[in-house]
């Protein structure tokens, strides 16, 4: 997905999703008409999963997603309006545009994984994403062992209750286990 897609490869893809999908609103789907006739345009065009931390990008969704229909924003600027995209993206070609598709069964179409691109603004730090998986697995491993010694107290309280003497005392002893452990 960290790659840099042709041309070619953007216009076709905009031909085989327009010919399948009907966006929600009909003045988007002749944005990206207009976006695959023009190479400048399409040389500056990334098609991406998130469009967060964009200074330009669109939202654009079709029929069959619950998404919005559409969105441009342009410096933390947010509008649903397509005329205005579009006098933005023909005054400025130069500028980097990100578009989110939103669509069904987005996640397994091999079309889309084609031109999709990283969004190059998310930070994806892989020490840091290391360290937060080894807290997550800490937490759960001592969420886990929370949970097996509320469960070993609750076995020696009905023990208790019923005054069964050996299930009590072999649980007992499971739990001088655990305390010892902490030393």
């Amino acid at each position: 997905m960290n790659k840099s897609v042709s041309i070619s490869e953007k216009k076709e893809f905009i031909g085989w999703f327009l010919n399948r999908y009907e966006l929600q609103k009909k003045e988007a789907a002749w944005l990206l008409s207009y976006l695959s006739s023009n190479d400048q345009l399409l040389q500056k065009l990334h098609f991406v999963d998130n469009v967060r931390y964009v200074s330009k990008s669109m939202i654009l969704s079709t029929k069959c997603s619950n998404m919005t229909p559409f969105k441009f924003t342009k410096n933390k600027r947010v509008g649903a309006d397509v005329e205005t995209a579009f006098y933005d993206i023909r005054s400025y070609p130069h500028e980097d545009l990100y578009i989110g598709l939103y669509f069904k069964d987005r996640a397994t179409c091999p079309e889309y994984a084609a031109v999709l691109e990283v969004n190059p603004m998310e930070k994806h730090d892989l020490a840091q994403d290391h360290l937060l998986s080894l807290f997550a697995e800490m937490l759960l491993d001592q969420a886990v062992e929370e949970f097996r010694q509320h469960e070993l107290y609750r076995r020696i309280d009905d023990a208790l209750a019923v005054r069964d003497e050996q299930t009590f005392l072999q649980l007992s002893e499971q739990w001088i286990k655990i305390l010892e452990s902490r030393k």
